[in-house]
């Protein structure tokens, strides 16, 4: 395929993910940051966990990205009293022939919205591990693959409100962005309080794509060029979290615990790509690597606990590497 096609596809699905965050838009105010972070999950297959405080619209935001899209939707509200079989299913018996049957959980569909995931015991937490990273759920003896596109887009409070669970280090990591819900500004949040609290129907959000063009799109964002030397920033920014000084970066020692690992590296990449495909760009750059970093690196560094008593953030510590790693 030559390169001319290529750049012709590029700008055809992009449009069409333009598009879907347009469509998104007609319900959700702002909050631009957060639906771009859900459609490079879309983009490249990785699952998206936002978190924030309740009442920040992540569950509408998620809701109104599967309506735009044609696709299978399924919503999980994560309680402290789940058990493991209310999300993937359970065999159950049939007293009448003596035999078991398969009844599949709310896993089994293509987009899984796990609110409040956070609200559930380890346990539950830990049956979407298989799901998340193997796209399979086994009950019993047998083992179902789950259909394309499958991602799972979780919510979570943070984890100083009553009542939550830390989530295990191992699901974390199977995340691929973890983004950050702020407040709205001043003017973003008026225009909420008129357009919720005026009485008048919300708008419906119309399907603006379908599965296979999300496919489809996936396809063309791995045709995204992307030069050695980004490559070699990519790997220098995430062993940056593991050896600061080894990358020159000075005055982080001590700081960090553990480190994000080559997962994060390969996760790192997919994100620049799918940024510089949003960019309507054959090509990635440094700046799309460092405008993802934070959402790839912040869950999957732990802080030491003197960093801990100085203060110290994985944020801000993930900026002092950016700063300071050399972009070609």
């Amino acid at each position: 395929m030559s390169q001319g096609q290529i750049d012709d596809q590029i700008a055809q699905y992009a449009q069409k993910c333009n598009q879907l965050i347009e469509e998104v838009g007609r319900v959700l105010v702002g909050q631009e940051a957060m639906v771009t972070r859900l459609l490079v999950g879309l983009l490249t297959g990785g699952h998206v966990l936002l978190e924030g405080v309740p009442g920040l619209a992540k569950t509408l935001a998620v809701r109104s990205m599967a309506d735009a899209i044609h696709t299978g939707f399924s919503r999980i509200q994560f309680t402290p009293d789940m058990l493991p079989a209310d999300v993937i299913g359970t065999e159950v018996f049939n007293p009448k022939d003596a035999t078991y049957s398969v009844k599949k959980g709310p896993i089994f569909s293509n987009l899984i919205l796990a609110d409040e995931i956070n609200r559930a015991p380890a346990k539950v937490q830990s049956a979407l591990l298989e799901a998340m990273q193997e796209r399979q759920a086994t009950i019993g003896r047998e083992t179902f693959p789950l259909e394309e596109p499958f991602l799972v887009m979780a919510t979570q409070n943070p984890i100083e409100q009553e009542g939550t669970y830390p989530l295990p280090e191992a699901q974390v990591d199977r995340f691929m962005l973890k983004a950050l819900v702020d407040y709205p500004s001043l003017e973003e949040e008026r225009k909420i309080v008129d357009r919720m609290g005026g009485g008048k129907p919300v708008p419906e959000v119309k399907p603006i794509a379908s599965p296979q063009e999300i496919l489809e799109a996936r396809a063309v964002v791995d045709k995204i060029w992307v030069d050695d030397k980004v490559r070699d920033y990519v790997v220098d920014v995430v062993r940056a979290t593991r050896d600061p000084s080894s990358c020159g970066v000075n005055g982080l020692d001590g700081m960090i615990e553990t480190g994000a690992s080559p997962r994060a590296s390969i996760y790192l990449l997919k994100a620049g790509k799918a940024h510089a495909f949003l960019q309507n760009r054959s090509y990635a750059t440094p700046h799309d690597v460092k405008s993802l970093a934070p959402d790839v690196l912040r869950h999957r560094i732990i802080l030491t606990y003197e960093a801990e008593a100085e203060g110290k953030t994985a944020d801000g510590l993930i900026r002092t590497i950016l700063d300071n790693v050399p972009v070609p």
